[in-house]
């Protein structure tokens, strides 16, 4: 009969050290699975503002979003979450890291700085990315944001119009906290 226990790769732990050798623990992870797979170090040359991080990121959020609002007026509401963009966006990047052509070219405006579709194979950090973008998208994991209700709610049951500009200052306002601070300091009569 087999057994379910696996070969440990060499810990981590061996790696993150102090300048005088000593390893530091209050670097690890409590949790060994984590320390056997999540380095404690960061790559800086690791790209995280690639075309691919846009494109994926931007999209996830207008799909979720999207996708949340429509189906949030069920009976039984749907809600997608980030997490469906996280398992299906790693298959995508990775292709995406294969197809997309790897010559620089320069933007206009940006000056003599080169830009690339492709600038590498597809990594952790842009994979981390795209997720919170899909997590923005998903409205933080609820599904819909509760002031388009509000607005369905003046448009359905007490039948009153209520213009775009005015349903959208209360959906960004409800949206982003300190906006609406901004807002009501802005709009303060001081005498």
């Amino acid at each position: 009969m087999g057994t379910l226990e696996t070969e440990a790769s060499p810990k981590l732990a061996e790696k993150v050290v102090k300048e005088e050798g000593e390893i530091d623990e209050s670097e690890l992870s409590p949790i060994e699975e984590v320390r056997l797979i999540v380095p404690n170090t960061d790559d800086p040359s690791l790209p995280v503002w690639t075309f691919r991080m846009w494109f994926l990121g931007l999209f996830s959020c207008i799909l979720l979003s999207f996708l949340n609002q429509f189906f949030g007026y069920r009976t039984e509401p749907l809600v997608i979450t980030q997490i469906t963009v996280q398992v299906a966006t790693l298959p995508i990047g990775r292709f995406m890291a294969s197809a997309l052509p790897t010559a620089k070219f320069r933007i206009p405006g940006f000056g003599s700085r080169k830009f690339s579709l492709n600038p590498g194979p597809f990594n952790m950090k842009e994979h981390v990315l795209i997720t919170i973008f899909a997590n923005a998208g998903s409205a933080f994991g609820s599904g819909t944001v509760y002031a388009v209700l509000i607005v369905t709610i003046i448009k359905a049951f007490y039948g009153r119009s209520i213009s775009f500009f005015g349903s959208w200052l209360l959906i960004i306002t409800t949206q982003v906290g300190l906006l609406d601070v901004f807002l009501a300091s802005g709009f303060n009569n001081k005498t």
